[in-house]
């Protein structure tokens, strides 16, 4: 019992560090291979005719970025 404890405490220790850490850089936590990006593949679902639904997402994420871009102070 005293090693499940250990384990836990460690592993909560652990996730309280990682908290800490997005907390005062911002950034979400990545993977270091680069994940689909490194494969050259843009996006999750590399079909040539993607659903409506993508397509509506994909629209929505455009005009998100082009706000963005235009709201810019630098």
């Amino acid at each position: 019992m005293s090693s499940f404890i250990a384990a836990f405490v460690v592993l909560l220790v652990f996730f309280l560090l990682m908290s800490v850490g997005y907390i005062i850089k911002k950034k979400a936590v990545e993977g270091s291979c680069g994940g689909l990006g490194a494969l050259g593949i843009e996006k999750a679902c590399d079909c040539d005719n993607p659903c409506d639904a993508r397509k509506a997402r994909m629209a929505a994420e455009e005009a998100r970025e082009k706000k963005l871009a235009q709201n810019r102070i630098l």
